[in-house]
């Protein structure tokens, strides 16, 4: 999760905290982003802990090196490996450390 995450309670009554945060979302902020590195052990996918994440998110991959931008091409998210907390990366093999993706999730 993105540090200074946007978080309510469902009882939320403070109207300063609710306006805060309704304020930030319209700024762009989101708890639903993040960055992940693709294994560099030679597997062919990583698995993402994403708290935000549920069962129809779609998963959007930005890369954030240059070596990442060379693996978009072969990186891929299937929607049946999209699950709540949690979604895995599938990509070619490498033992390349520098594979680093940022994400964000929507829906």
């Amino acid at each position: 999760m993105a540090q200074g995450a946007l978080w309510l309670g469902w009882n939320e009554t403070d109207l300063r905290k609710i306006n805060a945060v309704v304020r930030q979302l319209m700024e762009g902020r989101s708890n639903a982003t993040g960055t992940l590195t693709l294994s560099s052990t030679g597997a062919t996918s990583t698995s993402v802990i994403a708290p935000t994440v549920g069962a129809d998110t779609k998963i959007v991959l930005m890369p954030q090196t240059l070596a990442a931008a060379g693996a978009l091409a072969t990186s891929y998210i299937p929607s049946t490996d999209v699950s709540a907390g949690v979604f895995i990366v599938h990509h070619s093999s490498s033992t390349s450390t520098a594979r680093v993706f940022g994400w964000i999730a929507q829906g």
